[in-house]
């Protein structure tokens, strides 16, 4: 894969980009405070195919350069790929007692816990999580009876 950094006026929006790009105040504070670590998938015309949230974020911050991967791809494949990037990624789901840890281990260290792009009410119900309780992680009907909607992530959380 080739990565160059390439002006941020020069690459174009997928104009039939099926995603929205919600969450550019959180995306542009990432970018911000780990600097651009993933770059903005283009094609050789510099049209968008993965990236548009980092690219929004981007206009953002007034960046100039942002780095690109330039795909090789055919217009059925990139089309293909837009999606797909976008709809593997919902899949995912949190280990919550895992996530705790880590959080506590960004606290210890003074972390400014906002960054991660969560809400404070979502911060404080992750950290509510039993870590050392495996019956909470591996017990569906204990999730499900006890959880709420993520308003970030959409995920299930503990009440």
């Amino acid at each position: 894969m080739k990565i160059e950094l390439i002006p941020l006026d020069s690459l174009t929006p997928y104009i039939n980009n099926p995603r929205k790009s919600l969450n550019v105040d959180k995306v542009a504070a990432s970018i911000k405070e780990f600097g651009f670590q993933q770059p903005i998938v283009i094609n050789k015309e510099k049209v968008i195919l993965a990236g548009h949230t980092r690219y929004f974020a981007s206009k953002k911050l007034e960046l100039k350069q942002v780095p690109c991967a330039i795909a090789e791809l055919s217009d059925t494949k990139q089309k293909a790929y837009r999606i797909a990037d976008n709809r593997v990624s919902e899949d995912n789901q949190w280990d919550f007692p895992l996530l705790n840890l880590e959080i506590e281990d960004l606290k210890k260290d003074k972390f400014d816990l906002p960054i991660l792009g969560f809400t404070e009410e979502e911060l404080k119900k992750f950290m509510s999580v039993d870590t050392f309780n495996p019956t909470y992680k591996d017990d569906q009907s204990q999730i499900d009876e006890a959880s709420e909607k993520c308003e970030t992530c959409g995920q299930t959380l503990p009440k």
